[in-house]
């Protein structure tokens, strides 16, 4: 049922207070019904303007000195493994494909959740495929094309990858699907740094999005970055396995969300072009020699650089539901999933 506003309508002399309000950019509110004047809202609505200010009641405007550009989403797509290195089911237990259109569906509706708010930020999706199958690429193709977002399919040819270095695990099969991984891996990274302009975000294909992901994530950068005079990092997952660890954390306030310091992330992550640039050797590392753990080289970017990450959680990442990596606490996970099926 749709809920219906009774707002009192002002007095003459209570209009003419509003108007010079407007005029000097300041906002008021009426703490009977939370209704803002100024800006025609109330007080739980979206009352932030990408590029120009951020609005939290009671801590008051933030000017956005950070305006974001343009938003290239970069998605690591293979329908044909499962998982890399285990033999696990994930949530739900669907074919790899399934969770590959998920994530790409559940991106799609996020882009397009705030769409009126998002005219002057330019979106592109780039898809690295790594040996998916030919009808999942049509697929995929088709989902993205009948979105009518810009977007770019990249093949990745894995003879050209002969220098990645693998960890020895006593088993060809997981080794070669490594390698694929950390091709399709350092592919995205050399189309962040050749065909994108402003933030990056790096997305591997079992992160199923939230409707108000893209937007939280993209209001929070801006305030942030702002705030702080820096670029950052943020990761979309609040991972389980950070809460078994006795860490400090800074703790911010986004646009809808709060946000804490993480001193780590895997490999699904929203960073600015400023930052690929500046620690490009680090990021090409950990796509050359393989780590234990994989992302070391990411963490040490993070003992000098923000990275934050959401409370409660943007996205659900889908492996099997033990997996201390997987699923974030306190989400409706069936609800995540269904939103995602279109």
């Amino acid at each position: 049922m749709k809920q219906i506003r009774t707002i009192k309508k002002p007095s003459f002399f209570k209009k003419i207070f509003i108007k010079f309000c407007r005029i000097l950019g300041f906002e008021i509110i009426d703490q009977s019904s939370l209704f803002i004047p100024t800006s025609k809202k109330l007080a739980n609505d979206n009352l932030s303007i990408l590029g120009k200010t951020s609005i939290n009641i009671p801590l008051g405007k933030t000017t956005i000195t950070r305006d974001i550009k343009s938003l290239d989403i970069i998605i690591k797509t293979c329908t044909s493994v499962n998982l890399v290195t285990q033999s696990k089911d994930r949530i739900f237990e669907k074919e790899k494909s399934e969770y590959t259109f998920r994530t790409i569906n559940s991106l799609i509706n996020s882009i397009k959740f705030k769409k009126d708010l998002f005219k002057k930020i330019q979106f592109k999706i780039f898809i690295v495929d790594c040996n998916s199958k030919k009808d999942d690429l049509e697929i995929i193709k088709k989902k993205l094309g009948e979105a009518g977002i810009s977007f770019e399919i990249i093949n990745v040819e894995l003879n050209r990858f002969d220098q990645i270095k693998t960890l020895n695990k006593n088993n060809q099969i997981i080794e070669k699907n490594m390698k694929a991984t950390m091709a399709s891996i350092q592919t995205s990274f050399f189309v962040a740094k050749e065909k994108c302009k402003d933030l990056v975000y790096f997305v591997e294909d079992d992160y199923i999005h939230k409707k108000e992901s893209i937007f939280e994530m993209l209001s929070s950068y801006e305030k942030l970055s702002s705030e702080l005079k820096r670029e950052l990092f943020i990761c979309p997952i609040d991972y389980p396995y950070l809460y078994k660890k006795l860490e400090n954390s800074n703790i911010f306030l986004g646009n809808k969300y709060h946000w804490r310091t993480v001193n780590e992330s895997l490999l699904t992550f929203l960073t600015s072009k400023i930052l690929v640039n500046k620690y490009w050797d680090d990021l090409l590392l950990m796509s050359k020699n393989e780590h234990a753990p994989f992302e070391t080289p990411l963490h040490k970017i993070f003992e000098k650089e923000i990275c934050i990450s959401p409370i409660p959680s943007l996205a659900m990442h889908c492996t099997n539901v033990n997996s201390i990596f997987g699923l974030s606490p306190n989400l409706d996970w069936h609800k995540i999933w269904n939103e995602s099926e279109k």
